[in-house]
């Protein structure tokens, strides 16, 4: 094996004695992998859309939810942004007409964000742009095979790694 196979080989899942270079080489090959494509992603839609990766993010969670809407606070947890920063978002989704903010009738604590009309639209269309440059940027280099391999191995790492 070539020094170019190292680097572009994962170790076997039960091979205790690969060389920790080897291992280290490997992972830094998947975030480099991961932080170009979604680099490339997220400019696209950005470009296309003028959104940024959070709001993008929270945008197409809105759209794949029960009515278009959720809990303000739930919504900022799943997109793993801070109170304030989830604010700052919102406020520019809403200063746009893409979102807005509803009271809840039985508990006043507890506020909805919901897509207006106008940002159900740029949703889907930013969706399927999504789906267009994945499948540009992600399943035609690795094909459906591969492409479903990653999916099942990152879903196994998330659950691997999330805490109980």
């Amino acid at each position: 094996m070539g020094t170019e196979d190292i680097a572009t080989t994962p170790p076997a899942a039960t091979d205790k004695d690969t060389d920790d270079d080897e291992i280290v080489t490997w992972w830094g090959l998947v975030i480099e992998g991961y932080h170009t494509t979604q680099e490339r992603l997220m400019s696209e839609i950005a470009e296309r859309f003028e959104l940024t990766p959070g709001a993008f993010d929270i945008l197409v969670r809105l759209v794949r939810s029960p009515e278009c809407r959720m809990p303000m606070t739930k919504l900022a947890k799943e997109a793993a942004l801070s109170s304030g920063g989830f604010t700052k978002v919102a406020d520019r989704l809403v200063s746009a007409g893409l979102i807005r903010r509803e009271p809840c009738d039985t508990d006043r604590r507890v506020t909805y964000v919901v897509l207006t009309d106008h940002g159900r639209t740029t949703a889907e269309d930013a969706k399927h742009a999504c789906a267009e440059i994945l499948r540009r940027t992600v399943l035609d280099p690795l094909g459906p095979e591969n492409s479903e391999q990653l999916a099942n191995a990152m879903r196994t790492l998330r659950s691997a790694n999330t805490d109980a």
